[in-house]
């Protein structure tokens, strides 16, 4: 009850983030499985781990993060528009600056895993402000 009660308190953004480390563990996860165990394709594993964390993110950060009362409707095609378009251009940005060198003090077999590990921090930023600012702004948030 007590931590309940703090969490209420709390901003936005620690809401997210423990939302998000929940989503990112689990995203990540079948990331680098699907990358190192199944030899599935960096795309194809960021694409998978992202899609999986997404589905539960939606629910959480509606509900818990944002406290908001937008409809499924509506707020279904804007959060996954911000989650492709943030998750594209970080993954994107990552692999381009690991591939530019960004990461040469690693062996190359672990510069795959880097470029996730960036693409996942530029990724959980980017996505925040896309929910906050346009999916569950303020306007449509339950009092």
């Amino acid at each position: 009850m007590i931590a309940e009660n703090s969490l209420k308190q709390t901003n936005s953004f620690v809401r997210f983030a423990l939302v998000g480390m929940a989503n990112t563990a689990v995203g990540l996860l079948i990331m680098l499985t699907l990358l190192n165990l199944a030899g599935a394709s960096y795309w194809l594993s960021t694409f998978i781990g992202n899609a999986a964390g997404a589905a539960l993110s939606y629910f959480l950060n509606r509900s818990f993060t944002f406290r908001s009362s937008v409809s499924f409707s509506k707020g279904a095609p804007r959060f996954v528009a911000v989650i492709l378009v943030c998750y594209f251009a970080s993954y994107w940005t990552s692999g381009q600056l690991i591939g530019a060198g960004a990461a040469d003090f690693l062996p190359p077999v672990y510069r795959d895993d880097a470029a996730v590990l960036a693409g996942s921090g530029l990724y959980t930023v980017t996505n925040y402000f896309g929910q906050k600012k346009w999916v569950f702004r303020r306007g449509a948030a339950v009092r």
